[in-house]
């Protein structure tokens, strides 16, 4: 979700490793191991939690987690829990590292130390304070001031043990004197309005002047307002707190009037600091982004020039090919382009062209699309995105069997158990193999139309180069969708979303001797035994030296990279496409049912929405896709309930609330793709509930009244290509920019190639340029259209550095995020391409 800002957008995305603890503190008992599992939280909202890693103090986790962000943000935090089977899990200590500090840790992997968990530390949320400095004249005509402090409301604070009923303590602080008062508590609301007035005597009565209205001096930087945000507790525990702020009495100035938000800050408990290296560590790998896009007509001459990359004779000086050739990574190169070609609907033809160059350098068949080229790595993230639900219907039912049932199958002696008997577990594995062999060799009609149009122009560049060898058409397409798309995703099924979490220990082993064998059945080798390095792995692919698996594997490849295509949709097999639980609202099918709100089982399938009262049980309600008309978030003041959404049926709407705002954002966006070739979709949609015989968006009564607000639709009708290409196209802008020192090196390695015949100076080797006029030409305009990309951002940076309030709602006191942000943009724009 973006932020607009003025014609701007603004996408905030977070891609994090979790690889391992270490130096937890041992548990104070006998057996001193831990249970512990480690969570992602926005702030104080958790959004992802890793698997549990039992009896260890230095837990390996291996997990990874991406996700857009859809709201504003100070810290990314990380928390270590121990499990507690009778009691709450407790927290052992948190990594929190600050929006600012993200870009320090860019890509890197960082061991931190892990810090205490406080309650008076765990703060979120911001305060909206008014105070004014009124003049009073008393009944003995003396003078004096009263400091009238109004509490506004808040947004944002954090619920705690599943509740939040806020109120505000607001104390008057000075050298001798303090002086607390309190608003009423607000039930069940995160987003409080109180909207109260305090008054606080300044200083003593003063004989009358006109002008005597400042307090004295010495005074001033003594005195200071405090605001607490509580939330109210029936526990014998107390109150929570939930952060405060502090503002000092000088800050009125000479208006005496200060209007503004503040962010909520912890305080210091007074409690013995403990040691950083008491807590353990924890290794992380941050990659946070921040894309601030323009309109879209800014992008127009860089869009223009990679999108006809194809028709550029020779490929090699096309603006996309020398994106690949400038990035010190092609994954870099690869990504953006690949996202933006497919929304075009561009993607085949530039694929197959880079290709075929690829081909045509290529001198052994052996060695074929076997390096990292930008080629390679354009097919990679083509079959990632459009082939990911192909992957799961194929894959997702025998990999959860593999990693539920948690059968043996260990076929190296030096590693097998005592109680493991060596021929039950090739058994074991060899049927595991047959069968994802089976499914794979079988699912050629369910390979997506984009994937089998690139095979089939790899296949005829191969074979057309390479006609004495009668197998390269088969080992061109063989290497990418066994070796770079089947394979990885067995061996790795939590980077495919085939699993939630990294397999145990056990079931990896498990993969990886799977995905080994399944990887050299594709491969279609003259001697495959010598393909594995170890005797028994030679030994166990005996079983599969029989010419049947050589034909399926063709047959499969033959039909994979065929030109003509076929409907999917009627072959399609239901598949459980994502699950878990949330609170629903009841729908009222029953006439005088209660409509309360319950905590139920989800479960989505490429056929149907169901919900359950508990995972395993029947289905208490299920809506065909074909009945989801829109998907849609609901607004917070329907049901005073924060990341609520409706899914909405020809007869209601379903009320569901996810557990936070990433997981709501998920379900919204696969119940939108699953339904997006719906014929009956809506165009438009009521935001808000229907509730006391009336709709409160547009305050309509009746029930069935066309929506009043258009749907957020649009998304393409592929299940896989959610794509932005306004976004892709100023992620393309950001890396040009970034190497721009290689564009101008570039274009002086085509000016010595075009006048100097002799051999080519080393450090302009590293460039692939086939035509120098031409490559010069592209490079020209390829320049012109980033520095032309780059007055626009400039003069962005500028307008938003006047215009901005800091202390305004969007920009609260207190935000470093932003301070650094605009002290960075402004120190940047005095840079010149």
């Amino acid at each position: 979700m973006a932020v607009e800002e003025e014609g701007f957008r603004v996408f905030q995305s977070v891609k994090v490793k979790i690889g391992e603890a270490k130096n937890i503190p041992p548990y104070p008992g006998p057996n001193r191991m831990r249970d512990c599992y480690c969570t992602v939280n926005l702030d104080q909202e958790e959004v992802f939690r890793t698997k549990i890693i039992e009896k260890s103090l230095c837990p390996f986790y291996g997990e990874d987690f991406s996700c857009e962000i859809p709201r504003s943000f100070r810290h990314l935090s990380f928390y270590i829990f121990d499990r507690d089977v009778f009691r709450r899990d407790s927290s052992i200590g948190k990594v929190a590292v600050k929006k600012e500090d993200l870009q320090k840790y860019h890509g890197k992997d960082t061991w931190f130390q892990l810090h205490p968990v406080s309650a008076d530390s765990e703060v979120q949320g911001k305060v909206h304070l008014e105070l004014r400095l009124n003049e009073v004249i008393t009944d003995t005509g003396a003078v004096c001031h009263k400091l009238a402090t109004r509490v506004l409301e808040c947004q944002d604070l954090p619920i705690v043990n599943g509740q939040c009923d806020p109120y505000a303590a607001v104390s008057w602080l000075g050298p001798s004197r303090s002086e607390a008062k309190k608003t009423k508590v607000k039930r069940k609301t995160n987003n409080p309005q109180f909207d109260e007035v305090f008054y606080f005597e300044v200083n003593r009565p003063l004989s009358y002047t006109k002008r005597q209205f400042d307090v004295e001096e010495e005074d001033v930087d003594k005195l200071a307002l405090r605001v607490d945000l509580w939330t109210a507790s029936n526990l014998k525990f107390g109150d929570e707190f939930l952060g405060g702020v502090q503002v000092p009495l000088r800050i009125l100035g000479q208006s005496g009037i200060h209007d503004a938000w503040y962010f909520l800050q912890p305080r210091d408990n007074g409690n013995k600091s403990v040691k950083a290296d008491e807590l353990g560590s924890l290794r992380l790998n941050i990659v946070y982004t921040e894309d601030h896009v323009l309109p879209s007509d800014h992008y127009g001459p860089l869009r223009d020039l990679l999108l006809h990359s194809a028709d550029v004779k020779p490929v090699s000086a096309s603006a996309a090919h020398i994106l690949g050739e400038v990035c010190r990574e092609k994954q870099e190169a690869a990504v953006p382009l690949v996202r933006l070609f497919l929304h075009c609907g561009k993607i085949v033809p530039f694929v197959c062209a880079i290709a075929h160059a690829e081909v045509n350098r290529t001198q052994d068949p052996n060695t074929i699309f076997r390096g990292n080229s930008l080629t390679s790595k354009c097919i990679d993230e083509t079959m990632k995105l459009a082939g990911m639900h192909y992957l799961q219907v194929t894959l997702k039912p025998i990999i959860d069997e593999i990693c539920t049932d948690h059968k043996p199958c260990e076929i190296d002696p030096v590693k097998l158990k005592e109680s493991e008997n060596l021929e039950t577990n090739r058994e074991n594995l060899r049927q595991y193999v047959d069968r994802i062999f089976n499914v794979i060799t079988t699912s050629g009609v369910r390979c997506p139309t984009v994937m089998s149009d690139i095979f089939f122009s790899l296949r005829e560049s191969a074979a057309t180069r390479f006609q004495v060898d009668q197998d390269v058409r088969y080992t061109a397409v063989s290497s990418f969708i066994f070796l770079r798309f089947f394979a990885p995703a067995i061996l790795s099924p939590n980077l495919f979303q085939l699993r939630p979490h990294h397999p145990d220990p056990c079931t990896s082993r498990t993969l990886t001797l799977i995905s080994k064998t399944i990887q050299t059945l594709g491969s279609l080798a003259k001697s495959k035994s010598a393909n594995f390095k170890e005797s028994y792995m030679a030994a166990f692919y005996d079983y599969f030296n029989e010419q049947k698996y050589a034909d399926a594997v063709k047959n499969f490849l033959d039909l994979i990279s065929s030109s003509g295509r076929w409907d999917q949709r009627s072959i399609e097999t239901p598949i459980v496409l994502k699950e878990g639980i949330m609170i629903k609202r009841a729908q009222g099918r029953n006439r005088f049912g209660m409509k309360n709100f319950k905590k139920r089982w989800f479960r989505l399938t490429n056929h149907e929405l169901t919900y359950h009262k508990s995972k395993g049980d029947s289905a208490l309600c299920s809506i065909p896709i074909e009945n989801i008309l829109a998907v849609e978030r609901l607004e917070e003041e329907s049901f005073k309930m924060k990341n609520m959404f409706q899914v909405i049926q020809p007869e209601r709407a379903l009320y569901i609330q996810g557990n936070n705002c990433v997981e709501a954002r998920d379900w919204i966006d696969i119940l939108t793709k699953v339904s997006q070739c719906n014929r009956k979709r809506l165009m438009t949609y009521h935001p808000s509930a229907y509730l006391n015989g009336h709709w409160l968006c547009c305050k309509l009564s009746s029930d069935s009244a066309p929506g009043c607000t258009p749907c957020t639709g649009g998304l393409p009708a592929n299940i896989q290509l959610d794509v932005d290409g306004d976004r892709e196209s100023e992620r393309i802008y950001t890396l040009f920019s970034s190497y721009m020192f290689k564009l101008v090196k570039m274009q002086e390695a085509c000016g010595s190639k075009s006048v100097y015949d002799g051999p080519e100076l080393e450090e302009y080797s590293s460039f692939v340029i086939d035509d120098p006029q031409e490559t010069y030409k592209i490079l020209k305009l390829i320049i012109s259209a980033v520095q032309m990309l780059e007055n626009h951002h400039t003069q962005y940076r500028r307008d938003k550095f006047k215009k901005t309030k800091y202390g305004s709602q969007e920009h609260p006191i207190g935000d470093k995020s932003f301070q650094c942000y605009i002290r960075q943009q402004s120190e940047s724009s005095t840079y010149s391409i």
